[in-house]
């Protein structure tokens, strides 16, 4: 049962893959409308060089914004929790930093910056976005800590270091894993963004060789980009899901539950 449910998501991908071939060949569907998969294959094995270091730009911009949100969202939390009048003050802004439209940012933000330096905005844009579910999650794990254990803490002497280093860190951890699947996503996205606003020629990822494809309307190879970028996508949360099972599995519920199942 479980390799059954291991493979599910595989034989139901092959299932849809195979259809969307047949029909397209069997309507006569043109291939600047929608390409079979096969016409995608043949995209991406045409010149892997390009999408590649494409592929490699966007990846490196993306790992680059999550490394300084989970660093600036960590320190962040830790000091809103150390200092509540810091926390009333920032806080509010750190939201309305999060709920304006990012397509409304990448203008000014490459005005500023200059288009000569598309990258450069990227990386401010995707930090943007994958930034404040660091810190808020971590800020509730933080303040999530048990009050009891806390009380404890204080009972035996340990100093506000070893309140945060043994109890509250542990605490904000599975908080904290479950904000970077989000927020390494959310990266991804950003890069993208900025680099479709850019839209001038001197982007070098995978959003401008879909922007570039579509031009040319050579569909085929934007699906190819769209695939690549999809599972650029499915990697970073596979892989942030893989840290966070073997973080948690060991004692917490969430994931030995799951170990169990």
């Amino acid at each position: 049962m479980n390799t059954l449910r291991r493979l599910a998501p595989i034989i139901l991908g092959v299932i849809v893959l195979a259809a969307w071939e047949g029909l397209v060949r069997l309507l006569a569907v043109p291939a600047f409308v929608l390409p079979p998969p096969s016409a995608v294959v043949a995209a991406l094995l045409a010149d892997p060089n390009t999408l590649g270091l494409s592929l490699w730009f966007t990846l490196t911009v993306t790992l680059q914004a999550f490394a300084l949100a989970v660093t600036g969202g960590v320190a962040l939390a830790i000091l809103f929790t150390r200092s509540p009048l810091l926390a009333s003050a920032l806080y509010p802004y750190a939201v309305i930093l999060q709920v304006t439209p990012v397509m409304a940012i990448a203008p000014l933000l490459l005005v500023w910056v200059g288009y000569e330096r598309v990258d450069l905005a990227q990386l401010i844009l995707a930090w943007i976005v994958a930034f404040f579910p660091i810190l808020g999650n971590t800020t509730l794990g933080l303040r999530s800590a048990d009050a009891g254990l806390r009380d404890l803490f204080r009972l035996y002497g340990a100093s506000k270091w070893q309140v945060l280093w043994r109890l509250e860190l542990p605490s904000a951890l599975p908080y904290l894993l479950a904000g970077t699947k989000i927020s390494g996503g959310l990266a991804l996205i950003g890069a993208v963004v900025a680099e479709f606003v850019a839209g001038s020629g001197t982007g070098s990822g995978l959003a401008w060789r879909i922007v570039d494809a579509s031009n040319r309307l050579n569909t085929p190879r934007m699906f190819a980009a769209l695939a690549l970028l999809s599972l650029l996508g499915v990697a970073i949360f596979a892989l942030l899901s893989l840290v966070q099972r073997l973080a948690l599995r060991r004692w917490h519920d969430s994931e030995a539950d799951i170990a169990n199942v």
